[in-house]
């Protein structure tokens, strides 16, 4: 019989698509987070969306 061991490596198509979506997701938070403009509706969108995903914002 035949097992099969898990590799301990992790392969880089496993690694890309998560930094892509840690460094997508840093800036729609942070960085539309900072855009401080009164009709500024890129800010407002992602400081509606941290209140929904309850993320700490002010």
């Amino acid at each position: 019989m035949k097992t099969l061991a898990a590799s301990p490596t992790i392969s880089t198509a496993k690694i890309l698509p998560g930094l892509s979506a840690i460094v997508l997701g840093l800036t729609i938070v942070l960085g539309l987070g900072f855009l401080q403009d009164a009709n500024n509706y890129l800010h407002n969108a992602a400081h509606d969306g941290r209140h929904s995903a309850a993320f700490p914002c002010h």
